[in-house]
């Protein structure tokens, strides 16, 4: 299944969206996750203070604008990263009022994969 945009199920409310577009620190990293940055790198590159840098990711998140990875690490522990998670935004009006289309770039299916555990271990 190539996600050419989120599903009605998925999809994150409006509100969520223009509170993270218009947030600068917001914008500053959703610059910057084109490929993947760790917060700590984040933090950096950014010029924002870690704990900021956390609450910035949890609301882009939140509005389901950046992806969350984990990957083991050989030698043990994990690291995270997180990247930008959509290609265009769209924000319409009609009669009924305003609404919101993120359009996603194609996931492979180990990142599908990914998906449905990480969904999964959520629920346990």
């Amino acid at each position: 299944m190539v996600r050419d945009s989120a599903s009605s199920e998925d999809s994150p409310s409006l509100r969520d969206i223009l509170d993270a577009l218009d947030d600068a620190d917001c914008r500053a990293i959703l610059r910057e996750t084109a490929e993947p940055m760790t917060a700590n790198e984040l933090m950096d590159v950014c010029d924002i203070p870690k704990s900021t840098v956390y609450r910035k990711l949890d609301r882009l998140s939140d509005a389901s604008l950046v992806h969350e990875q984990d990957t083991i690490n050989p030698g043990g522990g994990r690291t995270t990263t997180y990247e930008r998670d959509f290609d265009d935004v769209m924000i319409s009006m009609d009669d009924d009022g305003f609404s919101v289309t993120v359009e996603r770039p194609p996931r492979n299916a180990d990142e599908r994969l990914e998906d449905i555990w990480s969904k999964m271990g959520d629920e346990l």
